[in-house]
Protein backbone atom coordinates (compact mmCIF):
# COMPACT_ATOMS: atom_id res chain seq x y z
CA UNK A 1 0.00 0.00 0.00
CA UNK A 2 2.57 2.39 0.94
CA UNK A 3 4.64 1.44 -2.30
CA UNK A 4 1.38 2.17 -4.25
CA UNK A 5 0.77 5.50 -2.14
CA UNK A 6 4.98 6.49 -3.03
CA UNK A 7 4.29 5.93 -7.10
CA UNK A 8 1.24 7.81 -7.03
CA UNK A 9 3.03 10.73 -5.07
CA UNK A 10 5.98 10.60 -8.09
CA UNK A 11 2.49 10.63 -10.59
CA UNK A 12 1.34 13.69 -9.56
CA UNK A 13 4.62 15.01 -8.97
CA UNK A 14 5.44 14.93 -12.47
CA UNK A 15 2.33 15.70 -14.33
CA UNK A 16 2.84 19.20 -11.78
CA UNK A 17 6.39 19.29 -12.89
CA UNK A 18 5.28 18.78 -16.25
CA UNK A 19 2.37 21.93 -16.43
CA UNK A 20 4.88 23.94 -14.72
CA UNK A 21 7.28 23.87 -17.87
CA UNK A 22 4.88 24.49 -20.05
CA UNK A 23 4.26 28.00 -18.04
CA UNK A 24 7.56 28.41 -17.44
CA UNK A 25 8.64 28.10 -21.45
CA UNK A 26 5.87 30.38 -22.15
CA UNK A 27 7.06 33.04 -19.85
CA UNK A 28 10.79 32.46 -20.57
CA UNK A 29 10.09 32.24 -24.34
CA UNK A 30 6.93 32.88 -26.24
CA UNK A 31 5.54 36.14 -23.90
CA UNK A 32 8.51 37.39 -25.94
CA UNK A 33 6.27 38.13 -28.85
CA UNK A 34 3.24 36.69 -27.85
CA UNK A 35 0.59 38.72 -24.94
CA UNK A 36 0.03 35.85 -22.61
CA UNK A 37 -2.43 37.88 -20.38
CA UNK A 38 -3.79 41.71 -20.57
CA UNK A 39 -6.20 43.00 -22.83
CA UNK A 40 -6.21 43.22 -26.48
CA UNK A 41 -4.53 46.34 -28.30
CA UNK A 42 -6.79 49.42 -28.10
CA UNK A 43 -5.22 51.24 -30.54
CA UNK A 44 -3.44 50.87 -34.14
CA UNK A 45 -0.04 51.79 -32.78
CA UNK A 46 -0.52 49.78 -29.61
CA UNK A 47 -1.24 46.33 -32.00
CA UNK A 48 1.44 47.26 -34.46
CA UNK A 49 3.84 47.27 -31.40
CA UNK A 50 2.92 43.49 -31.32
CA UNK A 51 5.31 40.90 -32.87
CA UNK A 52 2.34 38.08 -32.57
CA UNK A 53 -0.92 37.38 -32.09
CA UNK A 54 -2.31 37.43 -28.52
CA UNK A 55 -2.40 34.11 -26.95
CA UNK A 56 -4.04 35.21 -23.28
CA UNK A 57 -7.55 33.57 -25.39
CA UNK A 58 -5.35 30.56 -26.35
CA UNK A 59 -7.82 28.32 -24.56
CA UNK A 60 -10.72 29.32 -26.30
CA UNK A 61 -9.40 29.43 -29.50
CA UNK A 62 -7.16 25.94 -30.65
CA UNK A 63 -7.87 22.44 -30.60
CA UNK A 64 -5.69 20.84 -27.88
CA UNK A 65 -4.36 18.12 -30.54
CA UNK A 66 -3.18 20.44 -33.10
CA UNK A 67 -1.03 22.58 -31.03
CA UNK A 68 0.73 19.91 -29.65
CA UNK A 69 1.73 18.64 -33.64
CA UNK A 70 2.44 22.51 -34.70
CA UNK A 71 4.29 23.39 -31.97
CA UNK A 72 6.66 20.72 -33.20
CA UNK A 73 6.70 21.04 -37.06
CA UNK A 74 5.28 24.99 -37.53
CA UNK A 75 4.21 25.83 -40.83
CA UNK A 76 3.35 29.60 -41.35
CA UNK A 77 -0.75 30.70 -40.93
CA UNK A 78 -0.16 34.09 -42.02
CA UNK A 79 1.47 34.62 -45.59
CA UNK A 80 1.98 37.61 -44.94
CA UNK A 81 3.22 38.27 -41.09
CA UNK A 82 1.44 39.00 -38.54
CA UNK A 83 0.52 42.75 -39.48
CA UNK A 84 0.63 42.58 -43.39
CA UNK A 85 1.92 46.09 -43.82
CA UNK A 86 5.15 45.65 -42.24
CA UNK A 87 6.23 43.39 -44.33
CA UNK A 88 5.35 45.00 -47.80
CA UNK A 89 8.41 46.16 -50.28
CA UNK A 90 8.01 48.24 -53.70
CA UNK A 91 7.28 45.91 -56.31
CA UNK A 92 7.54 46.63 -60.51
CA UNK A 93 4.03 46.98 -60.46
CA UNK A 94 2.74 46.83 -57.15
CA UNK A 95 4.11 46.32 -53.12
CA UNK A 96 4.96 42.85 -52.77
CA UNK A 97 5.29 40.85 -49.46
CA UNK A 98 9.45 40.79 -48.61
CA UNK A 99 9.55 37.15 -47.82
CA UNK A 100 13.23 38.05 -46.01
CA UNK A 101 11.30 39.88 -43.19
CA UNK A 102 9.29 37.11 -42.42
CA UNK A 103 11.02 34.96 -39.37
CA UNK A 104 10.00 31.42 -38.88
CA UNK A 105 8.18 30.36 -35.96
CA UNK A 106 10.43 28.24 -33.30
CA UNK A 107 9.96 24.51 -33.04
CA UNK A 108 9.82 22.34 -30.00
CA UNK A 109 10.59 18.86 -29.33
CA UNK A 110 7.82 16.53 -28.38
CA UNK A 111 7.47 17.11 -24.48
CA UNK A 112 7.97 20.55 -24.48
CA UNK A 113 5.69 21.16 -27.50
CA UNK A 114 2.81 19.28 -25.28
CA UNK A 115 3.94 20.97 -22.26
CA UNK A 116 3.56 24.38 -23.94
CA UNK A 117 -0.09 23.30 -25.17
CA UNK A 118 -1.39 22.46 -22.20
CA UNK A 119 -0.63 25.32 -20.72
CA UNK A 120 -2.01 27.27 -23.35
CA UNK A 121 -5.34 25.92 -23.06
CA UNK A 122 -5.44 27.27 -19.48
CA UNK A 123 -5.52 30.46 -21.37
CA UNK A 124 -9.55 31.49 -21.09
CA UNK A 125 -10.16 34.89 -21.17
CA UNK A 126 -12.93 34.93 -23.36
CA UNK A 127 -15.38 32.03 -21.70
CA UNK A 128 -17.76 34.67 -21.38
CA UNK A 129 -17.94 34.97 -25.48
CA UNK A 130 -17.86 31.39 -25.96
CA UNK A 131 -20.52 30.36 -23.71
CA UNK A 132 -22.96 32.54 -26.28
CA UNK A 133 -22.38 30.14 -29.03
CA UNK A 134 -24.42 26.56 -29.45
CA UNK A 135 -23.57 24.92 -32.36
CA UNK A 136 -25.16 21.63 -33.59
CA UNK A 137 -23.38 19.35 -35.50
CA UNK A 138 -23.72 18.99 -39.35
CA UNK A 139 -22.03 19.07 -42.68
CA UNK A 140 -22.41 21.32 -45.83
CA UNK A 141 -20.94 20.75 -48.96
CA UNK A 142 -17.68 22.50 -50.60
CA UNK A 143 -19.96 24.00 -52.84
CA UNK A 144 -22.34 25.76 -50.91
CA UNK A 145 -19.95 26.61 -48.05
CA UNK A 146 -17.92 28.31 -50.42
CA UNK A 147 -21.01 30.40 -52.19
CA UNK A 148 -21.54 31.36 -48.75
CA UNK A 149 -17.94 31.97 -47.51
CA UNK A 150 -16.84 33.89 -51.06
CA UNK A 151 -19.93 34.98 -52.94
CA UNK A 152 -22.24 35.84 -50.02
CA UNK A 153 -19.15 37.45 -47.37
CA UNK A 154 -16.06 37.95 -49.34
CA UNK A 155 -14.08 36.06 -46.89
CA UNK A 156 -11.85 34.73 -50.07
CA UNK A 157 -10.30 38.37 -50.33
CA UNK A 158 -8.48 38.14 -47.75
CA UNK A 159 -7.87 34.23 -47.26
CA UNK A 160 -6.40 31.36 -48.94
CA UNK A 161 -8.47 28.44 -49.35
CA UNK A 162 -6.62 26.08 -50.39
CA UNK A 163 -2.44 26.74 -50.80
CA UNK A 164 -2.54 28.78 -53.75
CA UNK A 165 -6.20 30.35 -53.95
CA UNK A 166 -7.85 33.04 -52.07
CA UNK A 167 -6.11 36.31 -50.13
CA UNK A 168 -3.14 36.43 -48.20
CA UNK A 169 -3.73 39.58 -45.65
CA UNK A 170 -5.66 37.07 -43.42
CA UNK A 171 -4.34 33.68 -42.04
CA UNK A 172 -4.76 30.70 -44.73
CA UNK A 173 -8.26 28.77 -43.95
CA UNK A 174 -7.74 25.36 -45.31
CA UNK A 175 -6.80 24.09 -41.95
CA UNK A 176 -9.10 26.13 -39.86
CA UNK A 177 -11.31 23.38 -38.81
CA UNK A 178 -8.40 21.49 -37.47
CA UNK A 179 -7.04 24.14 -35.38
CA UNK A 180 -9.53 26.08 -34.52
CA UNK A 181 -12.52 25.30 -31.83
CA UNK A 182 -15.79 25.83 -34.00
CA UNK A 183 -17.30 27.95 -31.58
CA UNK A 184 -14.34 30.52 -31.70
CA UNK A 185 -15.13 30.75 -35.16
CA UNK A 186 -18.58 31.20 -35.02
CA UNK A 187 -18.05 33.90 -31.98
CA UNK A 188 -15.48 35.57 -34.42
CA UNK A 189 -16.84 36.14 -37.38
CA UNK A 190 -20.16 36.97 -34.97
CA UNK A 191 -18.38 39.76 -33.29
CA UNK A 192 -14.59 40.03 -34.47
CA UNK A 193 -14.23 43.16 -31.83
CA UNK A 194 -15.01 41.64 -29.52
CA UNK A 195 -11.92 39.83 -29.82
CA UNK A 196 -9.62 42.36 -31.25
CA UNK A 197 -10.66 45.79 -31.19
CA UNK A 198 -8.53 46.48 -33.71
CA UNK A 199 -8.90 43.92 -36.12
CA UNK A 200 -8.66 44.24 -39.90
CA UNK A 201 -11.58 41.80 -40.05
CA UNK A 202 -14.68 43.47 -40.99
CA UNK A 203 -18.18 42.19 -38.98
CA UNK A 204 -20.12 41.13 -41.87
CA UNK A 205 -23.15 40.82 -39.78
CA UNK A 206 -24.19 37.45 -41.06
CA UNK A 207 -27.43 35.47 -40.08
CA UNK A 208 -26.93 32.52 -37.71
CA UNK A 209 -27.66 30.43 -39.92
CA UNK A 210 -24.39 31.34 -42.78
CA UNK A 211 -22.19 31.29 -39.44
CA UNK A 212 -23.33 27.77 -38.96
CA UNK A 213 -22.82 27.03 -42.89
CA UNK A 214 -19.14 28.80 -42.46
CA UNK A 215 -18.05 27.00 -39.34
CA UNK A 216 -19.27 23.35 -41.25
CA UNK A 217 -17.56 24.90 -44.74
CA UNK A 218 -13.83 25.23 -43.03
CA UNK A 219 -14.14 21.79 -41.18
CA UNK A 220 -15.04 20.41 -44.61
CA UNK A 221 -11.61 21.99 -45.86
CA UNK A 222 -9.60 20.93 -43.08
CA UNK A 223 -10.97 17.44 -43.05
CA UNK A 224 -10.31 17.68 -47.29
CA UNK A 225 -6.82 18.89 -46.42
CA UNK A 226 -5.81 16.24 -44.87
CA UNK A 227 -7.00 13.45 -46.85
CA UNK A 228 -4.08 15.60 -49.40
CA UNK A 229 -1.11 15.37 -47.04
CA UNK A 230 1.05 13.04 -48.01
Amino acid sequence: MRALFRILSLLSIGVLAHAADGDAILRADCAQCHALSGSAAGTLEALRARKAPDLFYAGNKFRREWLGKWLQKPARLRPTGFIYLDYLKKGEKADIVDAASLTPHPALASAEANAVADALMKLRTHDDLIAKEKLEPGTISRAMGEMVFDKFSGCLACHLIEPEYGGVTGPELYTAGARLQAEYIASLIRAPHAWQPKTWMPNKHLSDANIVKIVRYLDTLAKENARAQP
